[in-house]
């Protein structure tokens, strides 16, 4: 998609399966299911759409999907389906690991931040984009490297520690600019340190929720997952930045939807609605 002088383009690091009521929390499932249809087992495929922005500046890359360094089991545990993946998605749109300039992750679950590391010849864990400043939050650094019984699991240590040693590491405060036209966001919910990215280009404005909303059923303001750390934050984060997305006419980007990638919420009736937005090819 053209934005502005940016391109926004998704790349899929395929799916995997997630008992579909973590996905919805407190909503009960007669509700969530005429959304979303589980399978017999109560699973929901969850796709993995990372985003690369296209500048004049520089090559973006926001999140890395679940990577390639799983083991048999843990792949068969979450069913991860990868008839692509990052890295033929990247190549695909002729971009190099060695051409991406700033990889973002909103945070560091392993299913946002898995290509960050690539195995090398010799079986060691090595940084994927050797040119490129990692850019997380401060504190889902510490989090990460300091989890709790609830949080272990949701970490693995070879996706990011190997990003400190190579000096790659470009840990940030807050809201933060990365390029001219592309900043973080510190959007409390999820975890305390996560981050959506808000783009501008051209007069326009667009955001990557990252799993502050990551699909567009958790727009409505009581869907959130299980997995949210800080639920009432995000209720009025949410609140805030919903606002925010109709009076100055964000594009919306979803990681995890299955059926919108874009889309513009705008007021119907005195109602919030989705216009999904479909790239020209």
């Amino acid at each position: 998609m053209k934005f502005g002088s940016f391109e926004l383009i998704l790349i899929s690091d395929g799916s995997f399966l997630l008992d579909g009521g973590t996905m919805f929390g407190v909503v009960p499932k007669v509700l969530w299911q005429k959304i979303w249809q589980p399978d017999d087992l109560n699973r929901i495929e969850i796709p993995l759409n990372c985003l690369l922005i296209k500048t004049p500046q520089a090559n973006i890359l926001v999140d890395t999907g679940i990577g390639n360094k799983l083991d048999n089991k843990f792949r068969e545990i979450y069913c991860v389906k990868q008839v692509t993946d990052l890295a033929h998605e990247l190549a695909k749109h002729g971009v190099k690991f060695e051409d991406v300039d700033f990889v973002v992750n909103t945070h560091l679950h392993f299913d946002h931040c898995g290509w960050n590391t690539i195995l090398s010849a010799s079986d060691t864990v090595i940084p994927a984009f050797p040119n490129a400043r990692y850019v997380i939050q401060k504190q889902e650094w510490y989090d990460a490297n300091h989890p709790n019984e609830r949080t272990r699991a949701s970490y693995i240590k070879e996706n990011y520690l190997p990003l400190e040693g190579a000096g790659l590491l470009k840990l940030v405060d807050g809201d933060s600019e990365i390029i001219p036209g592309v900043r973080v966001l510190n959007t409390i919910g999820h975890t305390k340190g996560h981050q959506s990215v808000l783009i501008e280009s051209g007069g326009k404005k667009a955001i990557y929720w990252g799993d502050f909303m990551p699909t567009s059923a958790h727009l409505r303001i009581p869907y959130h997952t299980s997995f949210d750390l800080y639920p009432m934050e995000l209720v009025e984060l949410k609140k805030k930045y919903l606002r925010r997305a109709i009076d100055e006419n964000w594009l919306m980007i979803f990681e995890h939807d299955p059926n919108v990638g874009f889309g513009y919420l705008v007021e119907e009736g005195g109602k919030p609605v989705l216009k999904p937005v479909v790239p020209e090819e």
